[in-house]
């Protein structure tokens, strides 16, 4: 009896680090995360409506497991990469539209800013590979 429990624990014990790596959902090739509006360089006046654009793929809620599917997150002025093995923060910086929403009113300090769209999986991780759009750098006046 004592045989099969350390069996069954060495087993387990094992197996935990394979799956604290195993946390992004796979990715399909050709997804492709884009602004919509607005576009790299645009001059805003106070607050704008952000849109966001996504090919190859569905937007979902949070929490739903959808395949090929995910939820956008907003990165504002972030410069450090996200950790794949971690859930996408939620701060000022970095913005969760967990609803399925593809557009959002934005309200910024003047300034330049940098923005960049990340897709969630259903637990907010990103996807493996990670589907992330490319920087834009907006300025508000």
């Amino acid at each position: 009896m004592n045989i099969i429990r350390l069996s069954v624990l060495t087993a387990v014990l094992t197996l935990l680090p394979l799956t604290a790596l195993a946390q992004g959902t796979p990715a399909p090739k050709d997804a492709y995360l884009y602004f919509v509006w607005p576009q790299d360089g645009t001059i805003i006046r106070g607050a704008f409506w952000c849109r966001f654009g996504l090919r190859n793929m569905g937007v979902t809620q949070a929490g739903s497991n959808f395949q090929n599917s995910g939820h956008h997150h907003l990165l504002v002025d972030v410069n450090e990469p996200l950790d794949p093995k971690e859930p996408i923060p939620q701060d000022k910086a970095h913005l969760h539209f967990g609803g399925g929403q593809t557009e959002a009113r934005i309200e910024l300090p003047p300034g330049k800013h940098t923005l960049q769209l990340v897709l969630g999986d259903a637990k907010h991780y990103p996807f493996d590979p990670p589907i992330v759009s490319k920087k834009i750098t907006i300025t508000v006046r």
